[in-house]
């Protein structure tokens, strides 16, 4: 596999076309200069933008009658749901055929998922690219963890190749769902068994020692109902040093109905995940250039097993009523070692949490002219769950951005405890249509959380041996966290074919565990202390978001237009406290996040689609004023304002296609001054090819070439050690494989 090669220029970090070295700027190939200008034109051009149009099929004459899921906890038509709810169908996955949830995800526009470690994950959903606890991921409509045990990481705990749909809802949707739903919801839905029974086979090879095997098969209906059986085992060495990755993960769902007027839905889903995390080591721009393979933190490592259980129970009854309860159980662990940590704070550690929960709600249509219908609901949880965690010395060579940790030594113990979330969460959902042409809606949410904390290390701080670090502990104790939230919308049919909408909705964050209870490293006992003090202080973030939108479909061509602005308040800041002059966390910042979103499904020949997702967005510190600097009026740092996804599709038969996709990643500022002494990352332009044909019903072979023009590009850009460093992606990648039906 060849290396790719770079553009010098005034900022060299990326060119999105492959060319010689040494070509100034306007040099460049034309189509670099104008990548982004052509993105835009075909998808402003034609004023359009399809959340729930990423899929590769011939458009449907009733377009307006895109079921989804997520908007209100059961099915409803996409027209009458006032929120940007974007639509992966099941063909596109399988199309897709992700290796990451960046590779399919970005087909949604204003979504982008970058790689951190394996399958691992930043997200940006009218957010900047982040690791914060701002997003909601969720399985058939179950959180797939607590809010007291977030992971950013969450995605790579599903099946996501094996899916059947996957619904992304952009901007707040705390007042059905809860804590978290501040940037966004991702909802993976497990696969619908088949009345026929069947057994598929999936096996694929590719660069870097890729190998996955992907099995699934069907019992097909009967007596007691139908169930499904997904399978998939991944192996990949990496393409970067210390880098490989193994996973093994499954699902089993059931699906059964009792008597005329109620059915059981049974879900089990595993991951374990065996990875070396060094795979988004930073590195300097003359490694990131020449020498991108290197990886600085190979000690680094997580581990992860992941456990999830559902039954849902519906039934429907006469006047217009259906009972919704699902119980559900989850165990969820991790050992890790973690790369991001090891300039500062060096540690390894087990966290693991187990979780029963229920969900239950009951929907009412009553008889009136404005068609009303009433949705409430209650979730409860309980989760308890521990943390132990040891600092680590590490043998650290060379220096800044360039030290190489190579190997370390356990050292002492620095937390020890448990902790049990507990969260109690009634909600009430409504709505009327005062004229035929127009849907009101209105939710209001009451959270209730709470933490109870059992500390086994009794003493006030603990120092770390062979190290000037210090860790405060608190006692044993309770802390609670109380919300409401409400929503407000409204959609209006201007004919069948067209329809538009309104809304405005609030979302919050409470603090997670680790947040609470395992402050940051301090530099003295006095100042560890009084951090485990404050921390107990935080509360949680809060955001507000009015957006409005048009959808519909004019001939062959779908679209979507959406305008948003989203507040965020009280967010996370380090600042000096004035008493005790201590740096921590406080909830003092403001941001603001404004932008388009746009796309299109157009179906301009029987055999040719083409499908375009588009935003253009801007991040800004509003008021953002830290221990060392104020950055209020500055744009957020790995906050692109483009962001796109354009799909050519040729699909000769329905069991045989080729698609061409370009991805767009806009630039974006490494850091929260946005000093020109280190500017910015000029963004990036991806081209994909994907190839499927079937022999026959029984077999079929595949293909997918990722970075076809082998560009150097970064999965995340920023500074460290006052030096600009850059994660670098994926080079020119080829899978390929075999598919059998039986």
């Amino acid at each position: 596999m060849m290396s790719p090669r770079l553009v010098a220029g005034s900022n060299p970090v990326v060119n999105t076309f492959r060319q010689p070295d040494g070509l100034a700027a306007s040099q460049r190939h034309p189509l670099s200069r104008v990548a982004q200008a052509l993105q835009t034109a075909l998808a402003a051009g034609l004023c359009c933008a399809v959340p729930g149009l990423a899929h590769a099929q011939p458009a449907q004459p009733a377009a307006l009658q895109e079921v989804v899921i997520t908007g209100t906890r059961e099915a409803e038509p996409l027209s009458k749901v006032p929120a940007s709810v974007g639509v992966i169908r099941a063909e596109a996955i399988r199309q897709t055929a992700p290796a990451h949830p960046g590779q399919l995800l970005s087909q949604v526009p204003g979504v982008a998922v970058a790689v951190t470690n394996g399958e691992g994950h930043t997200t940006a959903i009218r957010q900047p690219f982040t690791t914060a606890p701002v997003y909601l991921y969720l399985e058939d409509g179950i959180p797939i963890r607590a809010t007291g045990f977030f992971n950013h990481n969450a995605l790579y705990e599903v099946n996501l190749p094996q899916a059947g749909r996957v619904e992304v809802t952009r901007g707040p949707g705390t007042a059905l769902y809860g804590s978290d739903a501040i940037g966004g919801i991702v909802n993976v839905m497990t696969r619908m068994p088949s009345a026929q029974a069947g057994l598929e086979a999936n096996a694929e090879l590719g660069s870097y020692g890729w190998r996955r095997l992907m099995l699934g098969g069907d019992t097909g209906a009967g007596r007691f109902g139908a169930a499904r059986l997904d399978l998939n085992f991944t192996h990949t060495d990496g393409w970067r040093d210390a880098t490989a990755y193994d996973r093994q993960s499954g699902t089993l769902r059931w699906d059964t109905g009792i008597g005329s007027d109620a059915a059981l839905k049974t879900v089990f889903g595993f991951s374990r995940i065996d990875q070396q995390t060094g795979a988004n080591s930073p590195l300097p721009l003359a490694d990131y250039l020449n020498n991108p393979t290197i990886n600085y933190r190979p000690i680094a490592y997580r581990k992860v097993d992941a456990l999830r259980l559902s039954t849902n129970y519906e039934r429907e009854f006469a006047g217009g009523g259906l009972l919704s309860v699902t119980p559900y159980v989850r165990d969820n662990s991790m050992d890790l070692l973690a790369s991001f940590a090891l300039p500062s704070d060096p540690t390894v550690y087990n966290t693991s949490n187990r979780s029963l929960g229920l969900a239950t709600k009951w929907r009412q249509d009553l008889s009136g002219a404005w068609k009303p219908r009433v949705i409430a609901g209650l979730d409860m949880e309980v989760s308890p769950g521990e943390r132990s965690e040891n600092r680590i010395n590490p043998t650290v060579s060379g220096t800044g951005a360039s030290r190489l940790y190579s190997a370390y030594t356990v050292g002492s113990r620095i937390y020890d405890y448990d902790v049990t979330f507990k969260s109690v969460s009634p909600y009430l959902h409504g709505e009327v249509s005062p004229l035929d042409a127009l849907r009101l809606t209105a939710g209001l949410r009451y959270d209730h959380l709470a933490y109870s904390l059992d500390n086994r290390i009794d003493q006030p701080f603990v120092k770390a041996s062979g190290a000037s670090a210090w860790y405060g502990q608190v006692g044993d104790t309770s802390v609670n966290f109380s919300h409401l939230s409400p929503k407000f919308g409204a959609t209006w049919a201007f004919n069948p074919l067209h329809s538009g909408w309104v809304g405005y909705s609030h979302g919050f964050r409470a603090p997670s565990e680790s947040q609470l209870f395992r402050p940051s490293v301090a530099t003295s006992a006095t100042a560890a202390t009084q951090l485990a003090s404050l921390s107990l202080n935080l509360q949680p973030i809060k955001a507000d978001q009015l957006e409005f939108g048009f959808r519909g479909m004019s001939g062959l061509l779908n679209y979507e237009v959406v305008a948003y602005n989203l507040i965020k308040r009280d967010d996370l800041v380090s600042q000096r406290d004035l008493t005790t002059n201590v740096t921590t966390s406080v909830n003092a910042g403001k941001t603001r996040h404004r932008g388009i979103e746009l796309g299109l499904g157009w179906q301009f020949m029987p055999t040719w689609r083409a499908d375009a997702a588009f935003s253009y967005a801007k991040h800004t510190y509003v008021d953002w004023v830290t221990a060392t600097a104020d950055y209020s009026g500055k744009e957020i740092e790995a906050a692109p304002r483009v962001l796109a996804n354009t799909r050519l599709t040729w699909q000769p038969s329905a069991s045989s296609f080729a698609q061409l996709e370009w991805v767009r990643v806009g630039s974006y500022y490494l850091e929260a001054s946005n000093s020109p002494t280190y500017g910015k990352y000029p963004g990036h332009d991806l081209f994909n090819l994907r190839l499927g044909w079937s022999f026959n019903r029984h077999l079929g072979v595949f293909a997918r070439l990722y970075n076809m023009t082998d560009v150097r590009w970064a999965d995340s850009a920023q500074v460290s050690s006052n030096t600009a460093v850059y994660s670098p992606g994926l080079p020119r990648t080829l899978y390929g494989g075999l598919e059998l039906k039986w």
